[in-house]
């Protein structure tokens, strides 16, 4: 009887999958299909540390070449898998072969959103996903060149600030009222504002792009009634779960597949892991999760059910962005209503944010703060309770509330 699994995806829920499974004692054939030609790699130091020119390729990847070979994984790179047949248990691939499987991990992350407005073709404008994106954004980073950033996420605001270090001219175009608005609370937001507009970035808030402008070659950026020109774009509106093929195949997605806490969809036979996942987290409410922690985390649960030694996933989950000098580190999820308690001055460049929900401690962003993280995430784990005017006062060590 065939005992092979497939993995489509080939990125850090892929390659975590291969060292868990082996880990495990897994004894079985793998295969892992890719369509880019490279073996999984670090997306997160793209628009940080490998845009800045400061990590050579060679240092994103997250395994050596041997590492597969002695892992006894078959790499199917460059091609896309078109179809999963779940009664023959194969998938189609782009060049025609078809692969069973006696079980498949789906690990078919994300890719970027579009932008929807005229001109949004023209040369010039940019995102960032991979090698290749990165790569052509640094053939025209070049100082004195107007760069428009389409959004202020992670990703928005990372570009900026390399690119500002690179002596471009930046403006960047926030639709929303403050920065990073999704992700994390008004006092850091306010704190990020501050840096970036301190290092020369231009930052429009409430201001949507409406379109790009320019005969064959981005030449300004349309805002409401103003012209903005530019000669390069990055868009960084977020990310869209790649679920198509879960989805033709049947199974149950949202915005995301649909797991349980052991990564597995409705059917027996396949697993999925990662960001593309949609899954009840540890606090009950269904969501999908854009993160290294998860992606490894989720990748190791569904490794640990398919090699039949499954443990439930309920991990606190943690993010990181680097922009200038600043390390951002979060752990757990913040809600709107959560009061917030601020540790540090942030004018120093060393704070931390906790979010308290009904007394306990449900979430924690660090700038600069590495103590305040590690010891916040404790907290969450454990769901401490601890009182607002203690957790605020840095008399009181951090390490006193773990």
């Amino acid at each position: 009887m065939l005992q092979r699994i497939v993995i489509i995806g080939a990125g850090q829920a892929a390659a975590q999958a291969v060292a868990t499974l082996r880990a495990e004692g897994y004894a079985g054939a793998i295969a892992m299909v890719g369509d880019e030609p490279y073996a999984p790699y670090q997306r997160p130091p793209l628009s940080k540390a490998y845009l800045m020119g400061t990590l050579e390729r060679a240092r994103l990847f997250l395994k050596p070449d041997s590492f597969y070979r002695e892992s006894d994984c078959e790499l199917i790179l460059g091609v896309a898998v078109r179809a999963i047949d779940r009664k023959a248990r194969s998938v189609l691939l782009s060049d025609g072969r078809t692969l069973p499987y006696s079980m498949l991990l789906l690990a078919t992350g994300t890719r970027v959103r579009r932008i929807k407005c005229p001109g949004a073709v023209l040369a010039g404008i940019h995102y960032l996903r991979s090698i290749e994106d990165v790569d052509g954004l640094n053939a025209v980073f070049q100082k004195g060149k107007r760069l428009a950033v389409v959004g202020g996420g992670y990703i928005g605001l990372e570009v900026a600030a390399v690119a500002v270090k690179h002596g471009l001219d930046v403006t960047v175009f926030e639709a929303m009222d403050r920065v990073m608005a999704r992700a994390v609370s008004k006092p850091v937001s306010d704190f990020f504002e501050q840096a970036h507009r301190a290092a020369g970035v231009k930052l429009l808030l409430n201001t949507g792009v409406d379109a790009f402008e320019g005969a064959g070659q981005l030449k300004s950026v349309k805002a409401g009634a103003n012209h903005f020109p530019a000669d390069i774009a990055l868009v960084g509106i977020g990310v869209v779960p790649n679920v198509e093929l879960a989805k033709e195949a049947g199974l149950a997605c949202e915005d995301g597949i649909v797991v349980d806490q052991n990564c597995a969809t409705a059917d027996p036979a396949i697993f999925a892991a990662g960001d593309c996942t949609w899954h009840v987290g540890r606090e009950g409410i269904p969501l999908r999760l854009e993160s290294v922690q998860n992606a490894i985390d989720q990748a190791k649960h569904a490794a640990y059910a398919m090699a039949g030694k499954p443990k439930t996933y309920s991990e606190v989950p943690w993010f990181w962005s680097d922009q200038y000098d600043l390390k951002l580190q979060i752990a757990g999820l913040a809600r709107a209503d959560d009061q917030i308690v601020v540790r540090g001055d942030p004018t120093s460049r060393k704070f931390a944010a906790f979010h308290l929900r009904d007394g306990a401690v449900a979430a924690v962003e660090a700038v600069n703060a590495p103590s305040e993280y590690l010891v916040g995430r404790k907290l969450i784990a454990a769901g401490s309770h601890v009182a607002p005017e203690h957790l605020a006062d840095l008399s009181v060590p951090m390490k006193s509330f773990a």
